[in-house]
């Protein structure tokens, strides 16, 4: 390689402090990442956002570079930094550039970081967090000396060219990579740390002002970290001098002279986060409690030492917005109380802990949803149409989806010009000829020449043109035209008053993105304006769910509390200019998921409205997300879109049914990505589809299944289809495309199901404490010798009261393995009732069963709140289907792999709980038990069921009543010869498995059960055979089922 040999020829001169980085990088660091692919001076001439390699603009503060030297992307997402220094380095030594590099990759979330100064090379682990006190070895994970650069360059190449990272090598070397010690990420350090702020600063602000309120202390502890926070944001940025807030570290005082420093902000910023005087053109009243609080210098300057370095592993300046809304998501999970000895204590809110915690949504399924609404919307527009686009999350939380739809929007804003507007000025238009004027939105005037100046495009611009040329070419949105955006186009609402501070907060960040102290100075000058629009109009606080109608119905005052939780929200009044033009062109979001169930306990009054006001919330125990979906709808405009992540499970789901119905009448389905068992939520299982939905009805919509999540979001990999939206049936929402749907839509049409032959189809026993009742049998005789969990010990009991009980894991295909699990079983029948068995009988014929019961029930009392503690408490607290048990059934498991079903002929096992459930047939019946039995476990039904179901993590498939009672049932035509000798034949075979199975089961030698199970095998496919022929399969659908991996 010519870099090697020119730079061996020179070594020594270039280790010399006098070759400076400068140099370095045009010489050799660009030329060798061109060798691997990159377009390093992005000669294809890429839109900005879409450039292989950002070369940072190098911010000096405090006399150290605030921004790594290069950023590599792909499709506009970081991939990883490099870091440049002088060949004088000593890199394989110095602690020094290794934190610094170390601090942006672990800052920006990325797996792997590049130091180097040509003469060396080293690859860091960017997810172990750095410290101070690291040797400059720790989290490297790769060392190469310029001399290697040719024997090794397969392997750098394999991991950072171009083409291998659009291949996933990279991703893949990355994987390879973590699990090693300290890779906590940035989101759960910065967690941990703002956390251990607000524990610090209300326990102070609590003893040094016991007369606040708990709502008081809640307040004033935010505001005091998320000013915190946004400064030193700015401080990292350039947009503030370094070192602003650790000047704070000298003297005492600190926090009246941190609220001088608040006090100048707000001159400076205009962000409602440091509102402190009179102003009319804001709506809410300013804040004039925080900057009387009394605040000891201690915990001040912990928690500002702590964010700078040495101390501090976090560089603010490549902070990924997405980052810092999910920390504040888990940080808003939480809530200050104060009890009333004035113990400070923080504990999750209700809703979060009922929900099980607060999950981010991933940057790039905020991207899909808006690039298919706003970005839908966008198309064919201009600037001043544009203007016109409402853009709403009606439950915005930290705003990760308004940010997003506001990055798409800067974006396309930028795009738009450089692609219309630049041309124009190049060809010699001024800023002030009509051909440019009219390619402006409202706002933009004509300006007066700046005389004096050297005419070219970029000088001609007044200072409000959109958009003008930075360093090294690149066009940009002036300051003026991202507010501008921001103001006419995005808009939030959320119940949480503090969530909608951080949406503000986190948005005003985005605007002064590319600020520096500089750039803010001059605006402030030139149009003694602040930098910062003013959001009070756009994110508000508010129950996006409840209106101002809500006190009408209410016969009894509210207390104060319960007024501020309601928090009813009016959005004609709110928001009139939009609502008069008929509602929001765009709605998107992740609203939350709430069962009514938990709601119930900390918000009865709201659930009660719910389901007096919403259509969806009329069916059952609905999730709260379902009352979103159809108030999302309401508030979009005629031509608006409305894109949302939610569970599926309200596809299936009795409580889904009204929603369902509201939607497939109105036609309203534009598009679904159903996930399936995939994850999209880290530390959570939850079943999730992307919904689009529009307000005007469409007559199809596509439906796309995602079976591999990494093979969707790397190529788009999908089985995707277009149904018919007067094909879709509200009772259940089972939409099949791709191969084999023309199948499933054939048998789906046979007229008898599984319901139509069964009397019943029913749930296990459920006594209510399992380790009570369900025992392992050790020996057994007319006493037998049990284990008992409850008790943790050996008893004995009388054997006529157990009764052998099925799990989920011992039915199998045909068979039901007895693993000497047992249930107690208190009852007896009388005629054709089954009743529990009377105490004064229990005693007398089972004494050691109810010395047991008594020994144990302090459980058995607190089964269901107490409901159980009667003269007949050791009864099973559900008794619907105990005298089922004793009637011969089959067995199918309610959360397996593949369909299977098992007969219990003799009517010796209980089924256990939800985990198995039940079919008994009717008397008179077109098909019997052993027929049934090869039907339900043939690869044909398993193949119709699984693309009935639902799929669960883990490749189950849920098999409750509603998922099997619509299998298609062939029933057998007897006055058909044909159709007996098939029937004949299938009962033949059945009962051969059935005996096959039973003589496996009591075989001893390896060399018998290998030739059983050779049988088994060969039996099943003639099973599977004949049910081809009995269902009418042509060869082509024979190959579809046979294909089907999942089959």
């Amino acid at each position: 390689m010519d870099l090697v040999e020119r730079f061996d020829r020179n070594v020594e001169s270039y280790r010399s402090g006098q070759y400076n980085e400068t140099q370095l990088r045009r010489e050799f660091i660009d030329p060798f990442f061109k060798a691997l692919g990159w377009d390093v001076d992005n000669e294809k001439g890429h839109a900005e956002a879409y450039k292989d390699v950002f070369h940072e603009d190098a911010v000096k503060v405090g006399g150290s570079t605030k921004a790594p030297d290069y950023s590599f992307r792909i499709g506009g997402t970081r991939k990883f930094f490099v870091e440049a220094k002088k060949p004088s380095v000593n890199l394989k030594d110095d602690i020094g550039p290794a934190f610094q590099l170390r601090r942006y990759s672990w800052s920006a979330k990325l797996p792997l970081g590049i130091l180097t100064d040509f003469d060396e090379l080293a690859v860091y682990d960017g997810r172990i967090q750095p410290s101070k006190t690291d040797k400059a070895s720790v989290a490297r994970v790769k060392y190469f000396t310029y001399k290697e650069y040719v024997d090794r360059w397969d392997e750098i190449a394999s991991i950072f060219s171009k083409d291998e990272i659009l291949k996933g090598s990279f991703d893949k070397y990355a994987e390879s990579t973590k699990g090693k010690r300290g890779t906590a990420g940035v989101d759960n350090a910065f967690l941990q740390e703002i956390e251990r702020w607000r524990d610090l600063l209300a326990r102070n602000i609590a003893l040094r002002n016991p007369d606040l309120t708990t709502r008081e202390l809640n307040f004033s502890v935010q505001r005091t970290i998320d000013r915190i926070i946004f400064l030193r944001i700015c401080e990292d940025r350039g947009i503030e001098r370094y070192g602003w807030l650790q000047s704070l570290l000298e003297g005492a005082r600190v926090y009246p002279r941190l609220c001088e420093f608040f006090r100048r902000a707000d001159e400076r910023y205009n962000a409602g986060l440091f509102h402190f005087g009179k102003d009319s053109d804001r709506l809410e009243p300013p804040d004039e409690l925080t900057l009387s609080l009394e605040i000891d210098d201690k915990p001040l300057k912990e928690i500002i030492k702590s964010i700078y370095y040495p101390e501090s592993p976090y560089e603010f300046s490549v902070l990924p917005p997405e980052i810092l809304g999910q920390v504040y998501e888990q940080f808003l999970g939480k809530v200050i109380s104060v009890s009333p000895g004035r113990r400070v204590n923080v504990d999750y809110k209700p809703e979060v802990r009922k929900a099980g915690g607060v999950y981010y949504t991933p940057s790039y399924i905020v991207d899909y949803i808006v690039d298919n609404t706003v970005g839908k919307l966008l198309e064919g527009q201009t600037p001043s149409s544009a203007s016109e686009l409402r853009v709403l999350d009606p439950a915005c939380g930290s705003g990760s989806f308004l940010i997003g739809a506001y990055q798409k929007l800067l974006d396309w804003h930028r795009d738009w010009y450089v692609g219309k507007l630049v041309p124009l000025l190049q060809e010699g238009k001024t800023p002030a000829s009509r051909e440019v004027l009219a390619l402006l939105p409202a706002g933009y005037t004509a300006p007066n020449k700046r005389r004096g100046k050297k005419k070219d495009a970029n000088r001609d611009q007044p200072p409000d043109f959109p958009i003008f040329e930075a360093r090294g070419g690149e066009w940009k949105l002036t300051t003026r035209e991202r507010r501008r955006i921001l103001l006419n186009n995005i808009y939030g609402v959320d119940i949480d008053s503090q969530a909608v501070e951080v949406t503000k907060l986190s948005l005003h960040l985005k605007v002064l993105e590319g600020e520096n102290e500089e750039t803010l100075t001059k605006q402030l000058k030139l149009f003694q304006e602040r930098a910062l629009p003013y959001l009070g109009r756009n994110i508000k606080c508010g129950n996006s769910l409840i209106g101002p109608d809500f006190y009408d119905g209410q016969t009894t005052l509210l207390d104060d509390e319960e007024i501020y939780r309601v928090n009813p929200f009016d959005w004609e009044a709110e928001f009139p200019e939009v609502m008069d033009r008929g509602g929001f062109d765009v709605v998107i979001g992740n609203p939350p998921y709430i069962r009514i169930q938990a709601m119930k306990q900390w918000a009865p009054v709201e659930v009660e409205f719910y389901k007096k006001h919403y259509e969806a919330a009329r069916k059952g125990n609905y999730d709260i997300y379902v009352v979103f979906v159809e108030k999302g709808l309401n508030l979009l405009n005629e031509r608006g879109l409305l894109g949302f992540i939610l569970p599926n499970k309200f596809f299936n789901a009795q409580y889904g049914l009204s929603l369902r119905s509201l939607l497939s009448n109105g036609q309203n389905l534009r598009h679904i990505i159903n996930f399936g068992h995939e994850q999209i939520f880290s530390g959570v299982t939850t079943y999730t589809c992307l919904l689009f939905l529009s307000k005007m009805s469409n007559k199809y919509f596509n439906y796309v299944i995602v079976n591999d999540l990494s093979e969707w979001r790397e190529k788009g990999a999908s089985v995707s289809g277009k149904i018919q939206a007067d094909a879709v049936d509200p009772a259940q929402w089972n939409f099949i495309v791709g191969k084999g749907s023309n199948l499933f839509h054939r048998l789906s049409k046979m007229p008898i199901k599984l319901a139509d032959v069964a009397e019943r189809i029913f749930q296990g026993i459920i006594p209510g404490m399992d380790a009570v009742y369900s025992v392992k049998l050790i020996k057994s005789g007319k006493i037998a010798i049990c284990y008992s969990r409850a008790l943790s010990e050996e008893i004995l009991i009388e054997c006529e009261i157990l009764r052998k009980i099925a799990s989920g894991s011992q039915v199998k295909p045909y068979t039901i393995e007895d693993d000497r699990s047992r249930v107690i079983y208190p009852y007896q029948f009388e005629g054709d009732n089954c009743i529990l068995i009377p105490p004064d009988v229990m005693k007398h014929d089972f004494p050691l069963a109810y010395n047991y019961f008594q020994r144990t029930r302090n459980l058995l009392d607190k089964r269901d709140h107490g409901s159980a503690k009667d003269s007949e408490w050791y009864r099973y607290i559900r008794t619907q289907n105990i005298g089922l048990q004793s009637s011969p059934k089959l067995a199918i498991p309610r959360l397996v792999h593949r369909l299977c079903a098992a007969f219990d002929n003799n009517a010796v096992f209980c089924l256990d709980n939800v985990d198995v459930g039940g079919v008994i047939l009717k008397e008179k019946n077109r098909v019997g038990y052993i027929y049934l039995l090869g039907l339900l476990n043939s690869k044909l039904l398993n193949y119709y069921f699984k693309n009935n179901s639902v799929p669960f993590r883990g490749g189950f498939f849920s098999a409750n009543r509603q998922y099997i009672e619509n299998l298609p049932i062939r029933t057998i035509d007897f006055s058909d010869p044909q159709d007996v000798a098939r029937h004949d034949k299938m009962v033949s075979l059945v009962e051969r498995m059935l005996d096959l199975h039973k003589r496996l089961a009591e075989t001893k030698t390896n060399h018998e059960k290998t030739l059983l199970q050779r049988q088994i095998e060969a039996t099943d496919k003639q099973i599977d055979a004949l049910v081809y022929d009995l269902y009418g399969l042509t060869e082509e659908e024979i190959r579809i089922v046979e294909s089907d991996k999942s089959v």
